[in-house]
């Protein structure tokens, strides 16, 4: 996150234009119980300070135009669902710390500028296959993210509650903080890439061959520092937030108008994606996020047509902005070599100026005999591995990865460096959601990606 280029804080839209989602069929919205007691929460929302600025914003746009042009390419990551209980300093520098090492594999050994986006500080939402949870013959509402109901089994906890709406935006700004601090005040330091590796990842294969990787860098450092070269870019770096614009009260209340040009902008996050369940093209999310100037992604399944695809574009980026919009692949291994390259193909023929990016994780899932839904590491490599080729075949450039990652030493999918089993997964398994990818995990995959993208 960049401190240059910030507009003044801006203030709410009264226009009225973006509200006319409001009138469309709106995907996975709570029930909220008490209407009035929502409407108390969205103007307290409305009065708060940005979480984000207009310029940031625009900061990441034109690193996202570089993606599209083939000249850089995204890491976004994070938690699968963010939780409150999360936001601590210790969680956040573990989430960034993987991600620096990720950035550094990818920017070291792919030789590749690498856009660093986190799925956090508001990624507290998420949709889910079905309303409602039956246990033992008990049916309650299903657990939408800390940000509309809690996680424990009960119908106190379960019932949708919208002053955690407000707690969201408050454990926003405190894993904003923290995110600032630790990339601009010395963590990110080139120079620390050995202290990001003293853990339970430095033992195992990835991490062994990292530390090979840090002390190459080391080497370049002292060879530049001895030239009288230190450039600031070394000591810290650009990083942006990013989380699904799902529940769309909350997004809609930290909508501002940008006092430089203005435009509206969803100062929630600098980067807003819709998922694939919410891509409707005569659905609220997708007419929200035509309103709005941040750049924007749009999850893309199996089943997406090229019609489909066009249209999104057609809706979402009329005047063929660059680093406006992302697809966000997520097709499974198993498909990826069938359903994107047609995609590809015809948004390519279109003249869209758009980054593609591999969500390699969400396709991937299955349920382990003990119950637990987890994911391959070998299905996650391979997808990325068909999404290379299929951007390789074309000519067009494969722009990033977005998965789902945490720092910690758990056991959520199977596979990688400390070869984790099925039998293995109740050890650690703590996600909120979905199964994430430990550091070693992470790792392996950084180095599969630096060579696919060195040999595309």
């Amino acid at each position: 996150m960049s401190a240059t280029n910030l507009d003044p804080v801006s203030g709410p839209d009264t226009s009225g234009a973006l509200d006319t989602w409001r009138d469309l069929p709106a995907a996975q919205q709570p029930d909220w119980p008490d209407r009035g007691e929502l409407d108390k929460v969205v103007a307290e929302l409305a009065s708060v300070p940005p979480l984000v600025f207009a310029g940031e914003c625009d900061q990441l746009k034109d690193r996202m135009a570089a993606v599209a042009r083939g000249e850089a390419f995204v890491l976004q990551g994070g938690d699968c669902a963010e939780t409150f209980a999360g936001a601590t300093a210790e969680n956040v520098r573990n989430k960034l710390k993987t991600l620096l090492q990720m950035a550094i594999v990818l920017t070291y050994a792919g030789r590749v500028p690498v856009v660093k986006i986190g799925r956090l500080a508001g990624q507290f939402a998420k949709p889910r296959s079905k309303p409602t949870e039956t246990r033992d013959g008990v049916e309650l509402p299903a657990y939408r993210g800390d940000m509309v109901n809690g996680f424990d089994f009960t119908a106190e906890t379960r019932r949708p509650d919208p002053n955690r709406l407000l707690r969201a935006y408050h454990s926003s700004a405190v894993t904003l903080n923290l995110a600032r601090a630790f990339t601009k005040g010395g963590y990110a330091d080139l120079r620390q890439v050995h202290a990001w590796n003293q853990d339970f990842v430095a033992e195992s294969p990835a991490g062994r061959r990292y530390e090979q990787l840090a002390r190459e860098i080391d080497q370049a450092l002292s060879f530049m520092r001895a030239c009288g070269a230190d450039p600031e870019e070394f000591h810290t770096v650009e990083f942006y937030s990013s989380h699904e614009a799902l529940i769309l009260d909350y997004d809609r209340a930290l909508t501002r108008i940008d006092s430089r040009t203005g435009l509206p902008y969803d100062v929630s996050a600098h980067m807003v994606w819709i998922g694939e369940r919410t891509r409707q093209l005569d659905g609220a999310h997708v007419e929200f996020f035509s309103r709005i100037r941040n750049p924007i992604g749009v999850k893309l399944g199996p089943t997406t047509t090229p019609e489909e695809a066009i249209a999104l574009i057609d809706k979402l980026n009329p005047d063929n902005e660059p680093g406006r919009l992302t697809f966000i692949a997520r097709m499974g291994a198993g498909k990826v070599r069938d359903a994107l390259p047609t995609l590809v193909e015809k948004v390519n023929a279109s003249g869209a100026t758009v980054a593609w990016v591999c969500d390699p994780m969400h396709g991937n899932t299955f349920e382990a005999p003990s119950g637990h839904k987890t994911r391959r590491l070998d299905d996650v490599l391979d997808e990325v591995a068909g999404f290379f080729e299929v951007h390789h075949a074309l000519g067009t450039h494969p722009g990033g990865i977005h998965i789902e990652f945490t720092g910690d030493d758990v056991t959520e999918c199977v596979g990688g460096g400390h070869a984790i089993v099925e039998e293995d997964l109740a050890l650690r398994y703590e996600t909120a959601c979905d199964p994430r990818l430990n550091r070693g995990q992470s790792l392996d995959l950084a180095f599969r990606v630096a060579e696919l993208y060195r040999s595309s």
